[in-house]
């Protein structure tokens, strides 16, 4: 199953067999607000901090997404979860109550990622039927967390990205014929059956020695680059192999710099690459 330095592919791989989305008032408002589950009207979410109202995201996404699967919390193996916060407090507070064995996980911008990597190698292990994968955000915690208390009233910089308010939670399973899988709600079908993970590249840390906190995309862009590389290379394809190359949230700045260091590369991302922040 592993293949080049740093990737693995599935040889029966995992679907995501249900997905789920809750997002803050100013997500709904952008260009992908019609394809979420839930949009909040108040960012606080009817709790009394920021944090709780994270908190409360991640549980309504787990709900979601279980529900449209149509199982229950027991069916669920192993849930693998993550936040900005420290310690995982939100993640925590999120997933008590489904009681289901937890692996917290820390990220940043790549828990969402991590967390469908781990499952997805979890399910094609035979470790467990079902797996969870959730992560979520909130600007106000991220922003007191890492930056200054929104009530600080600080000017931001044009580099500065904006943390997206919302938590997206994923079932994982095996290769189940279609007709088996329960549904109550519009599913992740094709076709062809669920969406299906393939393969993984796991990145490396690449620093750069950049310690602005206000231009995260800088900071990020160099292992990007690398990840998105090493991809290639471990499977052996060309950019254009793929409709699109997705990176998490490294805005204007941070994209024009992935761009030129894949160039320096001699590989052209340009066509293909999405960015998720700048796309909500």
């Amino acid at each position: 199953m592993q293949r080049g330095k740093q990737s693995i592919i599935f040889k029966e791989g995992p679907y995501l067999i249900s997905s789920a989305s809750v997002v803050g008032k100013k997500e709904g408002e952008g260009p992908l607000g019609e394809l979420f589950d839930i949009i909040e009207e108040t960012d606080l979410f009817g709790e009394d901090s920021w944090e709780e109202a994270e908190s409360t995201m991640q549980k309504e996404a787990c709900q979601i997404a279980l529900g449209k699967a149509g199982l229950k919390p027991e069916d669920i193996r192993l849930t693998f979860g993550g936040d900005l916060l420290r310690q995982g407090i939100v993640t925590s507070m999120g997933a008590r109550q489904f009681e289901i064995p937890l692996f917290g996980l820390y990220g940043a911008c790549s828990t969402s990622g991590e967390a469908l990597a781990l499952g997805a190698m979890c399910v094609g292990a035979g470790y467990g039927e079902y797996m969870l994968a959730v992560t979520s955000s909130h600007f106000a915690c991220a922003e007191k967390e890492f930056r200054f208390p929104l009530a600080y009233g600080n000017q931001r910089p044009l580099s500065a990205t904006w943390t997206v308010t919302g938590s997206g939670a994923c079932v994982l399973s095996g290769a189940l014929p279609q007709e088996e899988i329960p549904r109550k709600t519009k599913p992740l079908l094709s076709d062809k059956g669920c969406v299906q993970i393939t393969g993984l590249t796991t990145g490396k840390l690449i620093d750069y020695g950049l310690k602005d906190s206000q231009n995260m995309g800088a900071c990020m862009a160099p292992a990007a680059c690398d990840t998105i590389w090493q991809h290639l290379k471990d499977f052996g394809r060309q950019p254009e192999d793929y409709d699109r190359i997705i990176t998490g949230d490294l805005g204007y700045v941070g994209q024009s710099i992935l761009f030129d260091l894949m160039r320096k590369k001699d590989i052209d991302i340009k066509k293909m690459h999405m960015d998720c922040g700048m796309q909500i």
